[in-house]
């Protein structure tokens, strides 16, 4: 999509994008960034074990604290940190608190990565 010379961009507040849904493990779009869409979702509790084969995950923490678990050990992050997943690695996220986070991949990446099941969940598009 082409913007015109005489439109400014938006600008996404992610605090007030976040106040517009409750539904945790449920990722929103909240804008795309050439064929990657910027995505933000509200955790609580463990999520499953699972891997990109095609792509890089990034993960940045909005608030609360989330544990990326990896076979080879834990990562823990705080508000304003965030890890890249490499692609193929099995990963595991996880929050004991709701925890909310902001993630980059490309367009289309399911949450689920290879593993499926009950988790798996399309990203919406944020209404409103």
């Amino acid at each position: 999509m082409t913007m015109p010379e005489t439109a400014l961009p938006p600008v996404v507040n992610i605090a007030a994008a976040l106040g517009r849904f409750s539904e945790q493990w449920a990722q929103r779009r909240i804008a795309g960034v050439n064929d990657y869409d910027v995505k933000v979702a509200k955790l609580e509790g463990e999520f499953v074990w699972h891997s990109h084969e095609d792509t890089d995950e990034l993960l940045l923490v909005v608030s609360g604290r989330l544990t990326v678990r990896f076979r080879a050990g834990d990562v823990f992050l705080d508000p304003g940190e965030f890890v890249v997943v490499p692609r193929g690695v099995e990963h595991c996220t996880a929050a004991e608190e709701e925890t909310a986070i902001l993630l980059l991949e490309p367009a289309g990446v399911v949450n689920t990565g290879d593993a499926g099941g009950a988790m798996t969940k399309a990203a919406r598009e944020l209404e409103g």
